[in-house]
């Protein structure tokens, strides 16, 4: 059964059709690669899904009864959805542990940052930055780390959130060989615990080994859709990635 669903969502910047009224559907316990060219919609179309830019049209589904016509960045957490990004977001001048330990406890930052930390917290935190290698690295502040770090780091933030649904916006750009490994791993657990990862990435090699489905989206709308090995060899596909 689809864990999420889009009915007809469509957005307009201007006289640009950014997503035009796109139908999709993306299940449980398995990786959707969402691909296409630059400017085909794909990271519009995660926004839209996750409140930080407002469709026009269009609905929301999630599992059988939850309809939404609007969705609000602040309000994702509480239909179990969590992302990451391109352009990484931390809290630059916070530790990597209160990185973690911040969406962990509250959702709003200050009540965060004064709620008192009980060892669940704690030991949560430590599974998840072990589990991309950041624990020995807790005590620095985030804008220390590396890019490659920073990009873990908001893996692990994610991770931590214990979601239903995952949205990772290019998690492999600009990683070493090492750092891509775990990132693989992680995104197979997230798979075999039963989540809904839907992925952005543009090395094929990566959608094909991790992908279960594949969506390609073109100028805002959907050009092909279904399973990697066969969506990745239409000739629409791959002339809409050469430019032919």
């Amino acid at each position: 059964m689809p864990t999420l669903e889009t009915k007809s969502i469509s957005k307009r910047f201007d006289s640009i059709k950014a997503v035009d009224n796109v139908s999709l559907s993306f299940e449980a316990g398995k990786i959707t690669g969402l691909i296409g060219p630059n400017g085909s919609g794909k990271s519009t179309l995660i926004n839209l899904l996750t409140g930080f830019v407002p469709y026009d049209a269009g609905m929301l589904v999630l599992g059988e009864t939850t309809r939404l016509s609007r969705v609000r960045p602040y309000d994702i957490a509480t239909y179990d959805i969590t992302r990451t990004f391109q352009d990484v977001r931390l809290f630059e001048q916070m530790s990597v542990l209160d990185n973690v330990l911040v969406v962990l406890t509250e959702r709003n930052v200050w009540s965060a940052l004064f709620e008192k930390h009980k060892t669940y917290h704690l030991e949560k935190a430590k599974e998840v930055l072990e589990r991309v290698g950041l624990w020995e690295k807790r005590n620095q502040l985030a804008v220390n780390l590396s890019y490659g770090q920073r990009k873990l780091l908001e893996i692990a933030r994610a991770v931590a959130m214990d979601a239903n649904i995952y949205f990772f916006d290019e998690p492999f750009a600009g990683l070493f060989p090492e750092m891509r490994k775990v990132v693989t791993s992680v995104l197979k657990e997230l798979r075999n615990k039963g989540n809904t990862v839907i992925l952005v990435e543009h090395n094929m090699d990566i959608i094909r080994e991790l992908s279960d489905y594949c969506v390609v989206m073109d100028s805002g709308s959907l050009l092909a859709q279904g399973k990697p090995e066969v969506v990745l060899s239409r000739k629409d596909v791959i002339e809409a990635y050469l430019g032919e």
